[in-house]
């Protein structure tokens, strides 16, 4: 992949034309991956031979203009820790960054202090303009309940403030009232394709807040995905026809009633995230070129 030489940001201006008013207008559209600190990248040619962990930022600063942080998934965000990303990337860089799994997917007693905890730690973002979303990643057993309603609405009233999206797993949540619910808090909620699976949440093209669209490929490993294995679950290359017909189905038409979108592609075995999102950026330029 050449774009290591800085000659490609990751950032497409999508042209379209809404149906509702036949003017040509533009969509800033970012596409990174989910994570970029992955030894098997090096393995795999992404990044050069002998590219240490500490290095890999900078790196990916070069081929992507976005990135989804995985790591505050597992730990809880720190301060010092994301300021020193921010130093490490390019100043325009964005970051998009998970919720901690102790409020998402555990639910620990002391979720409140966790939740102020988690505010300070990404503040650096917030203080760089680089924070361009905070990820709300539900688990597929996070099921439309009372309890779980009422919980997801006071984690959103935590946040407040800050930009935030939803990704739900469970199909429940496919409703219209979810969907108003979000767009009176401007709340993003996060497009996904992944295997089609019973009860799992489906593709859509709604866009609940103007300011940002956010997509995440997830890939569409059917035997890997509730194999409990991560190397299978997102072991999948997307072909040209795929993204072709995403682009047509859902990028298109949400970014005519959106601000900007961010894409990420979570199909990291074997370097697939990268090579699938500039697979994709060529497709939205292509698109974009034909309407101007």
């Amino acid at each position: 992949m050449n774009c290591l030489s800085g000659n490609s940001p990751g950032k497409i201006d999508l042209v379209s034309v809404p149906a509702s008013s036949g003017a040509v207008r533009s969509c800033p559209v970012y596409v990174g991956t989910c994570g970029y600190s992955y030894t098997e990248w090096v393995d795999s040619g992404f990044y050069p031979k002998g590219t240490k962990t500490a290095d890999m930022l900078g790196l990916y600063g070069r081929c992507f203009s976005v990135v989804e942080l995985n790591y505050t998934w597992y730990q809880m965000a720190r301060a010092d820790a994301l300021q020193r990303m921010v130093a490490k990337s390019p100043p325009q860089m964005l970051f998009a960054a998970k919720l901690t799994r102790t409020m998402t997917h555990e639910r620990a007693d002391n979720w409140r202090e966790q939740l102020a905890s988690y505010r300070l730690g990404v503040q650096p973002l917030v203080d760089a303009k680089q924070l361009i979303a905070v990820l709300i990643q539900l688990p597929p057993d996070f099921e439309r309940s009372i309890a779980n309603r009422t919980y997801l609405a006071a984690l959103l009233d935590g946040l407040m403030g800050l930009p935030v999206a939803v990704e739900f797993r469970h199909g429940s949540w496919a409703t219209d009232t979810v969907f108003a619910e979000l767009e009176r808090r401007r709340v993003t909620l996060v497009s996904v394709d992944e295997p089609e699976l019973p009860g799992l949440f489906p593709s859509l093209d709604v866009v609940t807040t103007p300011e940002l669209f956010y997509v995440r490929f997830h890939g569409r490993n059917r035997d890997g995905w509730r194999s409990g294995n991560m190397q299978k679950k997102f072991n999948y290359n997307y072909s040209e026809e795929e993204l072709r017909a995403w682009c047509d189905s859902y990028l298109l038409p949400m970014a005519a009633r959106a601000e900007k979108g961010i894409i990420f592609f979570n199909n990291h075995v074997r370097a697939q995230a990268p090579q699938n999102g500039k697979r994709l950026e060529a497709i939205l330029q292509e698109q974009s070129s034909r309407v101007r």
